[in-house]
């Protein structure tokens, strides 16, 4: 008997006029979707005109679900796997259903479409030709920070993604963890009506949100500079800056590295302001 196939449909993240021609087709044509939730698809359903059958797939199901849709692909049945919005997979479920087909022999397609990842990444103005997708970040404001200490000194652009009620918070930790100067694009609603994008530092965002409350209402992805290349020059100072700064006041410990580095002193000295700041916070 011929195997069934998987197939990984992108659905529109806001705008319904974003879905493709052949997403259209594949729900159609399929014997069930795996929906993330299924009131959501059903609504989708309903406006494109199609009734197929929806069936549940979602991190506390997952486990339960996936046999049973392998078993209905072994005996020739088709299955499209959806989230709520966007490609599946990303910060969505489907991670096991996925594996299952491949173990089971079963191919897997994908049928392409909106992203808020990619969305967001065109239209921040950020370098994108080295970028690395961080997902949400925990909810725990303790191991929030500790996440994005691990992230400062990554050079390729960040992306995350952030809820409503936690994107005030986010914004407060990267200002503090990554610094005041490290550059924003944070994406909100996008393809929706009130979709808009606010660049500047993690303050002057926050600054935006705070005029209108608003604001902070919908769905968040937030796109990162990527921290500063140091050169092997500017690591030798900050060393001897550390060590120096343990033994002296601030002036004296900037003369002392001036004079063993050659460095000028104005930019050893804010060096020495942001690694004594850096200290104090961890």
């Amino acid at each position: 008997m011929t195997v069934g196939t998987l197939f990984v449909v992108a659905t529109p993240i806001g705008n319904l006029g974003d879905i493709s021609r052949r997403a259209v087709e594949t729900l159609g044509k399929v014997e069930v979707i795996a929906a993330e939730d299924t009131r959501v698809t059903k609504r989708l359903l309903g406006h494109l005109g199609l009734a197929t059958h929806c069936l549940a797939l979602h991190d506390h199901n997952e486990r339960e679900v996936v046999p049973r849709l392998i078993e209905r692909m072994g005996r020739g049945e088709s299955v499209a796997l959806v989230s709520d919005a966007g490609t599946p997979l990303i910060s969505d479920p489907g991670f096991l259903l996925i594996n299952a087909a491949y173990e089971n022999a079963i191919p897997v397609v994908a049928v392409p479409g909106p992203s808020a990842l990619s969305a967001a990444l065109s239209i921040a103005g950020m370098p994108v030709d080295r970028f690395a997708f961080e997902g949400f970040l925990p909810a725990k404001p303790g191991e929030r920070k500790r996440r994005l200490e691990g992230l400062a000194a990554e050079s390729r652009t960040l992306v995350f993604y952030e809820s409503s009620h936690r994107i005030m918070a986010m914004l407060e930790d990267l200002d503090l963890v990554l610094g005041p100067q490290r550059q924003i694009a944070l994406a909100h609603e996008l393809t929706k009506v009130h979709e808009s994008v606010e660049r500047g530092t993690a303050k002057q965002v926050l600054a935006w949100l705070r005029e209108d409350l608003n604001r902070t209402k919908g769905e968040f992805v937030a796109v990162v500079a990527g921290a500063p290349t140091v050169s092997h020059d500017a690591r030798q100072s900050d060393a001897v800056l550390s060590v120096l700064l343990e033994f002296l006041p601030t002036n004296q410990a900037v003369a002392a590295a001036g004079r063993l580095t050659g460095e000028k002193r104005n930019a050893l000295y804010q060096r020495a302001l942001e690694l004594q700041k850096h200290q104090t916070d961890s």
